[in-house]
């Protein structure tokens, strides 16, 4: 039997007195990628942020690693430890007075700061394997002011991997980067959901890489509209179900490259 990683049962979320997502159910399957699109103002962030027990949900059931989320949010700690969270902006990275390996170290162990850490041999490898997996092992002394915005998604991303994850949540995780590093970050992620193991939750505007490098779509405008592959949730047809008539699929100009196997 495939393994239900996070698990999602009438699911409503009201933000005030505006009802931003209403009875969604769906579930993720272990080491599967799924997209969540839809309009702006759809709920996609909403959504999210209730997944997680950032904001509370009023009705329904979420279940992380076969663990019910409670309204306010709260999760055993081994399982939120298990959860990855990359929100679409980042405002604080330009302003944290650490080095890269330092930032990266904080999601391994939130108590210690310096680089190299006192006794923490085990925790530098950990830092330095990271970062080597995401290409930015050169960046490891650098300050995070001084990065790239692509360089900082990599480094998030090490940030994620700098300790065992099983699910890994971005919300537009691509906003701020031009078209190439798109593409490098998406194909970085692919690799890394192979290599680790990651199942993943992505809110994306950008349609022609969701039908490249998903497993599944969620569309959603505040209920889910339809769900399923790419080849069959990106149709037109279930498309106009979700953005209305006369939409303008969002779209970055990759470089012509061969879909992701």
């Amino acid at each position: 039997m495939m393994e239900m990683v996070l698990e999602v049962n009438g699911l409503s979320v009201r933000r005030g007195s505006l009802t931003a997502v209403q009875a969604v159910s769906f579930g993720l399957a272990a080491e599967t990628d799924t997209a969540l699109v839809g309009p702006n103002g759809a709920g996609k962030s909403s959504l999210v942020q209730a997944l997680l027990g950032i904001i509370p949900h009023q009705e329904g059931e979420v279940r992380l690693l076969g663990h019910r989320l409670t309204r306010q949010g709260r999760l055993p700690e081994a399982v939120r430890a298990q959860v990855a969270y990359l929100p679409q902006t980042f405002p604080l990275v330009g302003r944290i007075p650490l080095t890269v390996a330092e930032f990266v170290g904080l999601g391994r162990d939130p108590a210690g700061l310096r680089w190299p850490w006192r006794g923490g041999e085990q925790r530098r490898r950990a830092v330095l394997q990271a970062l080597g997996k995401t290409a930015s092992q050169d960046l490891a002394d650098r300050l995070i002011s001084e990065l790239s915005p692509g360089q900082i998604k990599r480094v998030l991303l090490a940030f994620c991997l700098v300790r065992p994850r099983r699910l890994l949540v971005l919300d537009e995780a691509q906003a701020g980067l031009d078209a190439q590093a798109v593409e490098s970050f998406y194909n970085l992620l692919f690799q890394l959901r192979r290599t680790e193991g990651w199942t993943i939750l992505q809110v994306s505007h950008d349609l022609e890489m969701v039908r490249r490098t998903c497993t599944g779509v969620l569309c959603l405008n505040r209920s889910l509209r339809c769900s399923g592959p790419p080849n069959h949730a990106l149709q037109p047809q279930q498309l106009e179900q979700v953005y209305g008539r006369g939409y303008v699929p969002y779209q970055h100009h990759h470089a012509p490259s061969p879909p992701l196997p």
